[in-house]
């Protein structure tokens, strides 16, 4: 019985998976020429490669640099009071609406950085919150 065990699971975890590992081994190498991949653990190429998803908010907050507002306007410590109270699958919409992915690659929120700008508008109440995902800028009518 220990040796048809042995078989089994040798067959379903090695040899029934064998060709389209391979394949995709293949795949892999192809978009991930660089061979130095090989020094990271599985965590840390899945982080590199999807991006982190548990964050630091209060430090997203931090790194906030302000276009034509000050950290101290009224508009910008309202909308981090509400941003803090926000449910943590809102927060990372949030994330998307502002980057375009709600995952954060690389090294991860102490080097992300985004800004928050005053779009300048004759009647903000007119003008919803808008973003520049390439540049990381939020546009916020005051």
């Amino acid at each position: 019985r220990k040796e048809y065990v042995d078989l089994y699971v040798n067959y379903t975890f090695n040899k029934s998976v064998e060709k389209p590992f391979e394949d995709f081994m293949q795949g892999f190498l192809r978009g991930c020429p660089a061979r130095s991949w090989k020094m990271f653990f599985p965590e840390e190429l899945q982080v590199l490669l999807q991006g982190h998803t548990t964050f630091d908010w209060h430090l997203l907050e931090k790194n906030v640099t302000y276009r034509e507002y000050k950290k101290l306007d009224q508009t910008i410590r309202n909308f981090w009071t509400v941003f803090h109270k926000l449910p943590e699958e809102k927060k990372k919409m949030f994330l998307a609406f502002l980057s375009g992915s709600d995952r954060i690659t690389g090294y991860g929120l102490e080097c992300f950085r985004f800004s928050i700008a005053d779009p300048q508008v004759e009647n903000p109440d007119e003008v919803y919150p808008y973003a520049s995902t390439c540049y990381f800028i939020l546009f916020l009518p005051r």
